[in-house]
């Protein structure tokens, strides 16, 4: 059942250094979704506006060390979800201040893959729903609820 929706998923992954957020790309990557680096936040704004990811895994580290207004004020920005991962800090050692806009932690060296893949599944964003084509309608006359 999740094989189909981690096909199709895109998940950027974002860490304080390339070596980091490729380390985070291949993890991912293992479970079947594709991936995009990227370092820091900004660089990850930039990559985000051409990728679109599904979500964006990003180091708790980063996260925390800066202010995410600029992410959370963005209309396209503000709708990937974002979850934190640490290779150092267990979700209890986390300020939970922190997480305020966050969809999930993820723990790395304790993470099961079917944990993995659940969080990600909750986080993917909704494509959205398409009526069949004779019940479509134009597009000039459909709302944009989003």
């Amino acid at each position: 059942m999740l094989g189909g929706i981690f096909s199709a998923m895109r998940v950027l992954c974002v860490g304080r250094h390339a070596f980091l957020s490729g380390h985070l790309c291949r993890f991912f990557l293992d479970l079947g979704v594709d991936t995009r680096p990227a370092v820091g936040m900004q660089e990850a704004a930039e990559v985000a506006t051409s990728y679109l990811p599904d979500a964006v895994v990003c180091d708790y580290d980063v996260l925390a060390s800066i202010s995410l207004e600029r992410w959370e004020g963005d209309p396209l920005l503000s709708r990937i979800p974002l979850i934190a991962v640490s290779l150092t800090r267990r979700p209890d050692e986390v300020q939970p201040t922190n997480l305020n806009g966050i969809a999930g932690f993820l723990y790395l060296p304790t993470l099961e893959r079917e944990d993995a893949l659940r969080v990600l599944a909750a986080a993917k964003r909704p494509a959205g729903v398409s009526a069949p084509g004779s019940l479509a309608w134009p597009r000039s006359h459909v709302a944009q609820f989003q």
